[in-house]
């Protein structure tokens, strides 16, 4: 789960990392208002969305007074920004932070991460701060320096100490550094990051070590154990379809191709997707049912992948360890009946009760076309859809 730069500024004030003061904004009235209670002679103005590059794209506007926060705040409410992450479609800005300028004297990124080749989680750290961390990966990768943690004892004092020198902060606050580092990695475990990312952090003019921007992920899996979190949730940033699915426990993640995919387990949806790119298709959604799906799952994923209009087939793979393939088979038959199914339909069953799922489908008088392995039906489903 996603939220937003301030909401992510909040949380890790909790745990003592220092941050700009900053208020969120939803009118241009409010704005205004916010930068008065801050008094200070130069604020930013930063539009809320989830998606990295707002700054490239025109999301983050510097005011030198009252009149230039208004007239930035009439700007970017109600704007689409498209940025490299939101997609051409752009999303659009519902609410501003309006936060105290400050005097950077340099900028750099600290991030936290779960690295699964060591099954620890890492930070990481480069003097290469205000640039994407991809960027900084392919040009100078001898620029980004890690420190692996041991989950036992946590971020070590010497490990921060040893990563602040490495990406060049200041000598004199090197201690501040290594404050900060620890509190970020605090805020990750206990709150079940994902990643927690701040790009730029800053030292300032008076010197003070500052997270600029803050980026949090949750695991959504651990999200029962922290209902503050949860209540941070932004639905109108998120995919509609993703929503629903997230009701009925279905793993489901809109992509932009037309060909829809119910899968159980994720290992067998990534290999379906990569299937069908590799017969000339697109795959429409990643759609993992689960291994205990019922009818009444498998129904209403049918219904959310039909909900995308871009969506001009459907290819089901189902490998029934867990699973049984009369039960899939009941919950497309009857899915299929009830939303009135015009589109392509392929349908590979195997494993548990498979004659009994394929007999399932065969009596129920609709145009479903059976295949005999995941090859035959990701180009079955390709030359109909073309």
């Amino acid at each position: 789960m996603n939220i937003h730069e301030y909401q992510g500024k909040q949380v890790l004030k909790q745990y003592g990392v220092a941050v700009p003061e900053g208020h969120v904004a939803f009118t241009v009235e409010e704005a205004v208002q916010a930068a008065e209670k801050l008094g200070t002679p130069v604020v930013v103005v930063k539009a809320q969305i989830h998606a990295g590059g707002r700054g490239k794209a025109g999301g983050v506007k510097v005011a030198k007074g009252l009149e230039e926060v208004r007239a930035y705040a009439q700007e970017l409410l109600g704007k689409v920004l498209v940025t490299h992450q939101t997609g051409p479609e752009g999303k659009e800005i519902k609410r501003l932070l309006i936060e105290q300028g400050c005097d950077i004297k340099k900028e750099y990124y600290i991030g936290v991460v779960v690295d699964r080749s060591t099954g620890r989680v890492v930070m990481m750290g480069s003097e290469e701060g205000g640039t994407e961390i991809e960027e900084v990966a392919a040009a100078t990768p001898e620029k980004i320096f890690k420190e692996v943690i041991d989950p036992a004892v946590g971020l070590q004092s010497y490990q921060a100490r040893r990563l602040a020198y490495a990406i060049r902060i200041p000598n004199e606050l090197v201690n501040k550094a290594v404050k900060f580092m620890q509190a970020l990695y605090q805020a990750f475990v206990e709150k079940d990051c994902s990643i927690a990312e701040i790009n730029p952090l800053v030292v300032t003019g008076d010197g003070e070590v500052l997270a600029l921007d803050a980026k949090l992920n949750f695991d959504s899996n651990a999200l029962f154990r922290h209902k503050d979190i949860l209540a941070l949730r932004d639905l109108e940033e998120e995919d509609e379809k993703e929503i629903e699915a997230s009701k009925f426990d279905l793993s489901y993640i809109a992509l932009d191709g037309n060909i829809g995919c119910m899968v159980n387990g994720a290992g067998l949806a990534m290999a379906t997707m990569d299937i069908i790119k590799y017969y000339g298709g697109e795959p429409a959604n990643f759609l993992d049912v689960g291994g205990g799906a019922t009818a009444e799952k498998v129904t209403e994923a049918f219904k959310i992948i039909l909900s995308d209009q871009q969506v001009k087939g459907i290819f089901v793979n189902i490998f029934g360890g867990i699973m049984r393939c009369d039960v899939i088979a009941s919950g497309i038959v009857e899915a299929a009946q009830q939303v009135g199914l015009s589109q392509p339909l392929v349908v590979r069953l195997e494993g548990t009760n498979v004659a009994l799922g394929k007999n399932i489908l065969a009596q129920s008088g609709l145009d479903i076309v059976s295949a005999d392995s995941m090859a035959d039906g990701a180009r079955k489903i390709v030359e109909l859809v073309s």
